[in-house]
């Protein structure tokens, strides 16, 4: 644990500064787009991956990042992780949840519920602060989709139409893989590092997660590239839970709009005929 909050004080300042970081400039290169289960009208989530994901999470992540518009109950949402009820409800029993007051007057902790979000691991924001050098880290839950960039002419055309919507899992996988040696002459600020993919590239973060950090028990690699790629894919599912819903929904929508353009089109020709046929 105390591994762990060292890892995230240091991750914090780089993390806030990617939330408001500006634009990518020029000289930065794009993030290389990857394959998600999930890209395109028709994708979904890889349940294995993201239960990967949830597990670099709780390992390497929760201990400074809140993830607060997200509850326990999501875990075993359709279209999610694919936890059971029960799985989720252990998930959220490992967690201490603050409530109160009780009847007399004081505030307690208690086992998690399913309808419980997932806690802070501070009490407030001061404590957030003055234990990650006076900023508060991000939260989880929306990272992936806040986390965008222009992808210029003539490519947003063609995202238009691909539905292309994964710019924040692709910077942030990019971002994990992006660390290198500054090249020559590249002015580094003292206690800074090198990342390719970060607007202006120094970046206060050190490498975040290394090869063999955290064990999968599926036999997946267990590299700074598979680690990037599943949390990548869980902070996306975190900041969209029910995509895939919307997907369905979006598709039925369709459907429904086509059949109803053809009996349309039918209809205004039957009577159009017989209006013709009286001219």
């Amino acid at each position: 644990m105390t591994l762990h909050r060292t890892f995230c004080a240091l991750a914090t300042a780089a993390a806030l500064s990617i939330a408001t970081a500006p634009a990518f400039a020029a000289e930065t290169p794009q993030p290389p787009r990857q394959a998600w289960s999930f890209s395109g009208p028709f994708g979904k989530y890889d349940q294995a991956q993201l239960q990967r994901g949830f597990k670099v999470y709780k390992e390497v992540c929760s201990s400074c990042h809140a993830m607060s518009l997200v509850s326990f109950r999501n875990l075993a949402e359709p279209g999610g992780l694919g936890y059971s009820a029960g799985q989720a409800q252990a998930i959220a029993t490992g967690y201490q949840i603050k409530d109160g007051p009780n009847d007399s007057g004081d505030m307690f902790e208690r086992p998690g519920r399913l309808a419980d979000r997932f806690p802070s691991p501070f009490p407030n924001d001061n404590a957030a602060r003055a234990a990650n050098g006076g900023t508060v880290p991000p939260d989880f839950s929306v990272l992936a989709k806040a986390r965008t960039y222009e992808r210029g002419f003539p490519t947003f055309v063609f995202d238009i139409f691909t539905q292309y919507q994964e710019q924040g899992p692709d910077y942030i996988h990019a971002l994990l893989m992006g660390y290198e040696e500054a090249p020559q002459g590249f002015a580094l600020p003292e206690g800074a590092h090198y990342n390719k993919y970060f607007p202006g590239h120094a970046i206060a973060m050190p490498p975040p997660i290394s090869d063999g950090q955290v064990t999968y028990e599926d036999g997946s690699p267990e590299t700074i590239d598979q680690y990037g790629k599943d949390i990548s894919a869980f902070m996306m599912w975190a900041a969209e839970p029910h995509m895939i819903q919307r997907k369905r929904l979006g598709l039925q929508v369709m459907l429904f709009l086509l059949l109803l353009t053809g009996l349309l089109y039918f209809t205004k020709k039957k009577v159009w005929s017989s209006v013709e046929g009286h001219a």
